[in-house]
């Protein structure tokens, strides 16, 4: 189990069927309420926009009839979509926006190492 320090946070990144996956409750953990922010983020309609615009890409199997009423309910004080759920439907993307993740926080990881250096 590999780790990180981004801005003095210590960010577990797990290898699973040899692909990383980095831990957003790392990320939140130094953050007052930070899980809740979690699942703040995700009932947030913008959030789900880009996540359906992201399957649309690159997901073959998209299945949009099924996302639109996700879409649709996202926002209102009803709505309620949790990371289990979420996975459940889109595994696959989620890897990939795993991994993309994970690159930019070795970039800002690199960025704070050079300007530490200077």
């Amino acid at each position: 189990m590999a780790k990180i320090i981004v801005n003095d946070t210590e960010i577990t990144i797990l290898a699973i069927d040899e692909k990383d996956y980095i831990s957003l409750t790392d990320m939140v953990k130094g953050i007052e309420n930070g899980l809740a922010l979690i699942e703040k983020w995700l009932r947030n309609k913008n959030t789900i926009e880009f996540l359906g615009i992201w399957e649309e890409m690159y997901n073959p199997n998209f299945n949009s009839p099924e996302f639109e009423g996700i879409k649709n309910a996202a926002g209102l004080n009803r709505f309620i979509l949790s990371v289990k759920q979420w996975i459940e439907k889109y595994k696959d993307r989620l890897k990939e926006l795993n991994r993309i993740a994970i690159q930019q926080m070795m970039v800002l990881e690199e960025v704070e190492t050079k300007k530490l250096l200077k």
